[in-house]
């Protein structure tokens, strides 16, 4: 199994989606171990010495001004955990509790947050033996941190709160007993160290990039399959059209399509058929483009978020300093998911589109709904129907959450982030964006059909042969939807797009 060696300066989304979907291991390096020990004994000598410190040895958001005796150093913390545990509504999915567990020692191995070693450990353990926390979705402002989540997360080191282990929903006590991890108590910083940063939406975000990143390619599949059925025009796709307007994405897409289209005798060249194509077909590539350009700068974002330091307040070694700041603020990933979100609804947008040009015979010159026997049966009707709900859904989520603040903690935190709602929106439209390209795999492999396959691509060949593996012509009407959950598996299981990068001998550009 793989292990992913923990420094705080290179972890990556795809190591992430390893430890949270695939359970690699988990290890801490060396240089970490050290840097965490040298960061704890300044906090020891800052509490030893009394020095007056944010959330060490002072109270939380209004009460920073109150002073906490030493003695007491150790229920503030614990106490800040539990009354912080108050998420709302149903539980993350336990690959983004493991992301946020992942990234919370990541941030905490760098050293400037003064967790101690055996406490960074118990994480360590957990994530290995598979003690995944129970963490309600909603509540988090994604300001001073996810607050609310992560105190849920903490709660299962402490022995409260509930764990999944072993396909089990238990107590979080009887949870570490059977996987042999021994509880903690909380020392002084250690709470605040845990609970404040931005690590459930990170890792939702982070995982929703990594679908996006899978939907681009499936998009442009999806896309090849459409020209084939519709006899696309293939002009449009000449790289010489693009490198005139040299966008990355669009120019990755067209790349993309003419290899999918590779050897196709569906398509056309301009004016054998028509002389152009509608704008989904023909404006593809500076579409899908757009998004690619896009989730490449989200990317770019979470980088920086996955490998940085955001918890309050800060220790820094040089000077023995430990400095309230606003790390935890959530606004530098708000906008990237936000921005996310409008990316990837744009791709069911055009999705919609295709398929509805394919069941409309004004458009197609193919029967109504791609149904040989129009009127006793409905053929294709209805999911139209059910890909434009989806995409009307996905418009009402892509409005953005971080324009909105609602102050808290009596002013003190008076501009709040909502980013953990837009990386929650972003993945829900993930989910949405998905079903409605599985339904466009299925419609336009019946439009190849009923049109009449002169012989596709390399490609969409391959992309063809698995969506009929499962899903067979359409003749007389049956329930659809399996056919559609079929689309909908070899999507998500990656096995179409293991298919056709096989097929083209090469991965699709993203």
């Amino acid at each position: 199994m793989e292990k992913i060696l923990i420094t705080g300066q290179d972890l990556t989304v795809e190591q992430i989606v390893a430890v949270c979907r695939e359970h690699a291991v988990v290890e801490l390096s060396p240089e970490s171990r050290e840097a965490v020990l040298a960061s704890r004994k300044i906090v020891d000598d800052l509490v030893a010495e009394k020095k007056v410190v944010y959330g060490i040895t002072t109270g939380f958001g209004k009460f920073s001004d109150v002073v906490i005796s030493t003695d007491e150093c150790r229920e503030l913390q614990k106490n800040l955990i539990i009354t912080h545990a108050v998420g709302a509504g149903d539980p993350f999915p336990e690959d983004v509790a493991r992301g946020m567990l992942l990234l919370r020692v990541n941030n905490l191995s760098k050293g400037y947050s003064g967790i101690r070693l055996e406490t960074l450990e118990t994480m360590i353990a957990m994530l290995n033996k598979g003690v995944t926390p129970f963490i309600p979705e909603k509540g988090s402002l994604g300001a001073s941190g996810d607050l609310a989540p992560l105190s849920h997360m903490v709660l299962v080191m402490l022995g409260l709160g509930k764990a999944y282990y072993q396909g089990e929903l238990l107590t979080g006590a009887e949870a570490m007993k059977r996987a042999g991890i021994p509880v903690v108590e909380l020392s002084a910083k250690e709470g605040l160290a845990l609970n404040n940063g931005t690590q459930a939406m990170t890792s939702v975000g982070a995982l929703a990039l990594h679908d996006a990143t899978q939907l681009l390619k499936i998009a442009d599949i999806a896309d090849a399959l459409c020209f084939e059925a519709q006899n696309g025009v293939m002009d449009a796709l000449e790289d010489r059209v693009h490198a005139i307007r040299p966008h990355e994405g669009q120019g990755k897409t067209a790349k993309n399509l003419r290899r999918l289209l590779a050897d196709s005798k569906n398509t056309t060249r301009q004016g054998e058929i028509r002389v152009q194509d509608a704008y989904s077909l023909r404006c593809s590539p500076q579409i899908h483009g757009a998004s690619k350009d896009a989730v490449k700068y989200v990317q770019g974002r979470v980088d920086i978020e996955i490998n940085s330091v955001t918890d309050n307040p800060l220790i820094f070694k040089e000077d023995r300093a430990g400095i309230s700041g606003g790390n935890f603020h959530g606004q530098p990933m708000a906008l990237p998911f936000d921005f996310l979100k409008i990316a990837e609804a744009e791709l069911a947008n055009v999705s919609e589109r295709r398929i509805e040009r394919l069941v409309n015979p004004a458009y197609s010159a193919l029967p109504a709904f791609l149904t040989p026997h129009g009127g006793v049966c409905s053929g294709f009707m209805i999911v139209q129907y059910s890909a434009a709900a989806l995409v009307s859904e996905n418009k009402v989520l892509a409005h953005p959450a971080s324009v909105d603040s609602i102050p808290s903690s009596a002013g003190q935190e008076d501009h709040v982030s909502m980013g953990t709602i837009a990386a929650r929106q972003a993945a829900e439209i993930g989910k949405n964006v998905r079903r409605v390209l599985a339904m466009e795999l299925m419609v336009a492999c019946q439009g190849i059909d009923m049109r009449g396959n002169k012989g596709l691509g390399r490609g969409t060949q391959a992309a063809y042969d698995l969506v009929r593996k499962g899903c067979a012509y359409l003749d007389d009407d049956r329930e659809l939807y399996e056919d559609i959950n079929y689309c909908e598996r070899v999507l998500t299981d990656g096995s179409l797009i293991r298919a056709v990068e096989a097929a083209i001998g090469g991965e699709l550009e993203v």
